[in-house]
């Protein structure tokens, strides 16, 4: 956005004219209406009129003090296309009146039960031609109007008609930018031109580009904190991410827990297997040792025997 000073013209015109050259606010269409006949200037070879310039400036500066005679939530600017919503919107967020960006809602001024039901004492059209719904209602009403009219445009029921270039980008941001300045002087808000700090190139700006500033600083700000919060969510991802390393770990520590209890199962199993096998060989040691004792207790038995039938034997002989 480039700097520039925009200070009162030495011939009495709000701005320099230089500037409303650049800005093409005498710029008309190739029609004209019956209307308008009075506000041009004259017929360029290429068929386009050119508006009176002295007329459009002091227009301008009536329309601010028009403006100044009703308190900001009275005032409402309709604004149908996207090159008057811009500075319409800049124009509204800086001296509190409020705007109709868009299409407007037919009912918006006459329809009690709307949502969007208003009941401005005046109204600013930028374009009469496509915001004549709004010139209508606003004459049901008895809301005054200001419009900003071109060449082509009709002024019935505009009750000032301030003849501008309306279909130009530049030519808006211009003469809004006289307008809030006059109107932020009137109302107290800045007591000279050089404490309006706002360029023309402002006005061109839609307000969305300023709310996106805003998210920027918002987030930014809330930058440091995420980082607080990051620092100290860090470890937790971190211990996060070293549990499956920890749990194969455990699991390799309890796997050899796991050969040892095998280990001791077997040697437990092993255990019975010898002392069966031991009681085998004492069992085959008893059944060795049992016939030979049986054998003595026969021979035991035979020597009592041999010694009575010799006994016997000696008795028959006798």
């Amino acid at each position: 956005m480039t700097e520039e000073k925009v200070d009162e013209s030495k011939d009495g015109m709000p701005v320099k004219q230089e500037l409303f050259l650049e800005a093409g606010v005498h710029i008309g269409t190739k029609m004209r209406t019956n209307d308008m006949r009075d506000f041009i200037f004259k017929r360029r070879d290429d068929g386009l009129y050119i508006l009176d310039l002295r007329k459009s400036a002091d227009r301008i500066m009536e329309a601010a003090k028009f403006v100044a005679e009703f308190k900001p939530e009275e005032v409402t600017v309709v604004a149908s296309r996207i090159y008057s919503g811009n500075p319409a919107s800049r124009f509204a967020a800086l001296t509190g009146v409020s705007v109709i960006a868009g299409r407007y809602v037919p009912g918006t001024m006459t329809n009690i039960q709307d949502k969007r039901f208003i009941e401005p004492k005046l109204i600013i059209v930028c374009d009469p031609k496509g915001e004549r719904q709004a010139i209508k209602e606003s004459k049901q009403t008895g809301a005054k109007v200001i419009g900003f009219c071109d060449s082509d445009n009709e002024t019935r029921n505009i009750d000032l008609v301030v003849p501008v270039n309306n279909k130009g980008k530049r030519s808006l941001a211009l003469v809004f930018y006289i307008l809030t300045r006059e109107l932020m002087m009137s109302q107290g808000t800045i007591k000279s031109y050089e404490d309006f700090k706002y360029n023309v190139s402002y006005f061109e700006q839609p307000m969305e580009e300023k709310k996106e500033e805003e998210t920027v600083v918002e987030a930014k700000q809330e930058e440091p904190s995420e980082e607080k919060a990051g620092v100290k969510e860090e470890p937790k991802a971190e211990a996060k991410k070293a549990d499956p390393k920890e749990k194969k770990a455990e699991a390799k520590e309890e796997k050899p827990e796991a050969k040892e209890v095998e280990k001791k199962a077997e040697a437990k199993e092993e255990k019975p297997k010898e002392e069966k096998a031991e009681d085998k060989k004492k069992e085959a040691k008893v059944e060795k040792t049992a016939p030979k004792e049986e054998k003595k207790v026969e021979a035991k038995e035979e020597k009592p025997t041999k010694e009575a039938n010799s006994k016997v034997e000696k008795e028959e002989k006798k």
